[in-house]
């Protein structure tokens, strides 16, 4: 059995352990013996040098490591107890003097065991921070309620955590102690996390790239704190996942492994009327087409070389399945009418309400025909928009759009009758895909086209649903990124319903935050 002899201030006790003591647990047991507010404790060793993680483990294997000393980093008597010649020392000694005393605690603990230790630890620390601050009882009262957040809610524990970590860390606190704060979190209001991310709390920080509404709101802190100097702030939104990511088929289905072969096989698909055909050689061609898709020179000649995307309707849920899997390519049209469609529209009563979100609501839960506005399918989606509206763009790009406007950018109506091709004519710049509804009224569309640079792909199916599911595949099957005003759209339902690329594709909070409430 080993010992560590520490003393903090004018106060001594023994930690004994047993195996590999490290130095998180060490600073959790000094932390807890002492009653210590934080783990955020300075070590440092008998030459006054600060001892980090990597350094402990190393003086732990020395025979003599002579006296480490264990102060506060705000303490603003640091220096002179770092002149203090035993603040705390290590001592090793074998079971057979082992002493009995109150104030020794022995760690016997797996790693599992000490994880959920400190996880209790932390959220005993939000749930006592919450406690002791205005407004933190509604918090815990409306969690306890519905076992959720609404948007103010969340945004007051927010403010509330991030004052008591600035006034306890100062305004740059640590990675550890932001990482600890969102860890707690979770573990004090486990539907929080979110399940489809590493950890569940990376909607509150994520310390990959300094994102997550902890440390939004602390830059925002530091901008006050600063006196009005501006600071920029920069967010990597590199994006490994998603629709441009090349990936490798999900299936083989007799693939034309030369060019010449490929180059025959177009040659027939461009004359033959038999679309059966058409289909066959399309899944033969899939990889050479994929190959277009990602060459930065070839995808501009894409409907050239393929045209009978534009005549024949059901290629892209093919091409779709190829790359995923039946299954996969099933997912929104099982899911959404059953489960998603009904939490999405629970999830917009904590909305500000406007005349426009009203009527689509309305006409979303409506059993019978609509008369007025989208029908119920397409309601519920453009519901969504608002639940995950447009981010701002930036200074080059100010303001951002409304959920009104960032809809139509999903879908745009035109009366039947109107021309096809004068839409297409009229487009000014290349968009990403988006719905092109014709009929007499939105709620009775007679046919869906997908519009991408300015060519009209006939959808496979009249409903609303299958059109809609249609255009999500079709930025993979292109290799399209997503319109910027729905990136928020499409990235929750690449992750959360398609369950695609969810590992390495970044997301907005609100994203992480709508997908942990419907989830739980």
């Amino acid at each position: 059995m080993q010992a560590v002899r520490v003393k903090y201030r004018d106060r001594q006790k023994y930690i004994c352990y047993e195996g590999q003591l490290t130095f998180k647990s060490f600073l959790d047991c000094v932390a807890k013996k002492f009653d210590l507010p934080t783990l955020d404790l300075k070590v440092y060793d008998e030459s006054k040098t600060e001892v980090d993680e990597e350094v402990f483990e190393f003086l732990l294997k020395k025979q003599d490591i002579g006296v480490v000393e264990i102060c506060l980093p705000q303490d603003p008597n640091l220096e002179d107890s770092l002149s203090s010649p035993s603040c705390s020392s290590f001592a090793s000694f074998s079971g057979d003097n082992e002493r009995d005393s109150d104030d020794t605690t022995i760690l016997q603990h797996s790693p599992a065991t000490r994880q959920r230790d400190e996880g209790s630890h932390l959220a005993q620390m939000i749930e006592d921070i919450l406690k002791n601050k205005p407004g933190g009882e509604r918090i815990m009262n409306e969690y306890a309620r519905t076992k959720s957040l609404t948007d103010a809610r969340r945004r007051d524990m927010v403010k509330i955590l991030v004052a008591h970590m600035t006034s306890e860390h100062g305004t740059s606190p640590s990675r550890r102690v932001k990482e600890d704060y969102a860890r707690g979190i979770t573990t004090l209001y486990p539907y929080l996390a979110d399940p489809r991310s590493k950890f569940g709390y990376e909607h509150y920080y994520n310390a990959e790239d300094g994102s997550g509404y902890l440390a939004w709101r602390l830059k925002f802190v530091q901008k006050e704190a600063s006196e009005g100097k501006k600071k920029t702030y920069s967010q990597s939104q590199t994006l490994t996942g998603g629709p441009k990511a090349e990936r490798d088929a999900f299936r083989v289905e007799n693939w034309l492994t030369t060019e010449s072969l490929c180059c025959e096989a177009i040659a027939l698909m461009k004359h033959t009327a038999d679309e059966a055909t058409v289909k066959e050689k399309m899944k033969q061609t899939f990889t050479y087409r994929q190959d277009m898709v990602h060459d930065p020179v070839k995808s501009s000649e894409l409907f050239t070389a393929f045209p009978r995307f534009l005549d024949v309707a059901g290629l892209i849920d093919q091409d779709f399945g190829l790359m995923f899997g039946d299954a996969a390519a099933t997912k929104f049209l099982e899911r959404w009418p059953t489960i998603y469609k009904q939490k999405v529209l629970e999830q917009s009563r904590g909305l500000t309400q406007t005349a426009d979100l009203q009527d689509l609501v309305q006409n979303a839960e409506c059993t019978t025909d609509v008369e007025h506005g989208w029908d119920s399918d397409m309601s519920s989606i453009l519901v969504l928009v608002h639940l995950l509206p447009p981010s701002p763009h930036g200074r080059k790009r100010p303001g951002k759009l409304s959920a009104r406007q960032a809809s139509d950018r999903l879908v745009k109506f035109i009366k039947t009758g109107t021309s096809i091709q004068g839409h297409l004519d009229d487009i000014v710049e290349s968009l990403q895909p988006y719905l092109l509804a014709v009929g007499t009224q939105k709620s009775l569309i007679h046919k869906y086209f997908i519009v991408i640079d300015k060519h009209a792909i006939p959808c496979k199916s009249p409903d609303t649903l299958a059109c809609f599911d249609e255009l999500f595949k079709a930025h993979f099957v292109f290799g399209t990124s997503y319109n910027q005003d729905l990136v928020n759209v499409y990235n929750f339902l690449q992750t959360t319903i398609f369950e695609i690329d969810v590992d390495t594709t970044k997301v907005n909070p609100r994203v992480a935050e709508l997908r942990a409430r419907i989830l739980h």
